[in-house]
């Protein structure tokens, strides 16, 4: 393993891991969004960086799916975030209930 390829999983552990943190201790449904594209982000550089590795292009096929994922995720989340905030401004994740009708 080359120094340069070690420091981009390096980058990506500690992208991933402020993510994870921030996933589990905020309470905003926009910061949780964007920490779970922080996560998944850094699981793109794994991938890019393990294909570096390898010398092999699957690692950026394997990234171009997981930004379909992301980019449908986002969309779904951002709906979901928009419907419950016109019901109760300055809502949380806990009140995801108000969405039952």
């Amino acid at each position: 393993m080359r120094g340069i390829d070690a420091g981009y999983l390096v980058l990506s552990a500690i992208l991933f891991s402020i993510g994870a943190f921030g996933l589990l201790v905020r309470r905003n449904p926009l910061v949780m969004l964007m920490c779970v594209e922080l996560m998944l982000n850094a699981v793109n550089l794994t991938f890019v960086a393990f294909g570096m590795m390898l010398g092999d292009i699957a690692g950026q096929v394997i990234v171009m799916f997981v930004l379909v994922v992301a980019a449908a995720e986002v969309v779904v989340g951002l709906g979901i975030v928009v419907a419950v905030s016109r019901r109760k401004p300055g809502a949380t994740a806990d009140d995801i209930r108000v969405l039952r009708g």
